[in-house]
């Protein structure tokens, strides 16, 4: 007997309700903390309500991004919840073909710390702060 409902998860793939964003690619995420500990090292430095972005000029072929939480976001739910919301502007503002990393043709790794204020703020003003933060971040002059 087939179910009357569209609310199967195929019927909800159809509409487009289940329909996820592909992935950062490994290529173009930090995983070491060495990598992590040299981009904050570095001079290109953003702070903003809900992020603090730093960046350090790299040698591999494309920019990378880096996400991490402060211990000042209060439980670990959410701390998860911060970082998928800022790996998603992220992905959107820092990696997409019209973000200034891309442009700019000096590749980066970028490490951006999530403050309490990411969970506060819209997912617009979220993505604009980060928007901000890449523009900030490759217009530094040292």
């Amino acid at each position: 007997m087939a179910p009357a409902c569209s609310a199967t998860a195929a019927g909800k793939a159809e509409s487009g309700w289940l329909r996820a964003a592909p992935p950062v690619k490994r290529r173009e995420r930090l995983r070491r903390r060495s990598d992590f500990q040299s981009a904050v090292t570095g001079k290109r430095f953003h702070s903003g309500p809900a992020l603090v972005g730093f960046a350090v000029p790299s040698e591999s072929p494309t920019s990378r991004v880096g996400v991490t939480v402060s211990r000042a976001v209060k439980g670990s739910v959410e701390r998860n919840r911060a970082r998928r919301r800022l790996r998603e502007a992220a992905r959107i503002s820092l990696l997409g073909p019209d973000s200034p990393l891309t442009q700019v043709g000096i590749r980066y790794d970028v490490v951006l710390i999530a403050r309490p204020g990411a969970l506060e703020v819209s997912f617009a003003a979220l993505k604009a702060e980060a928007s901000l933060a890449a523009l900030r971040l490759t217009k530094f002059k040292p």
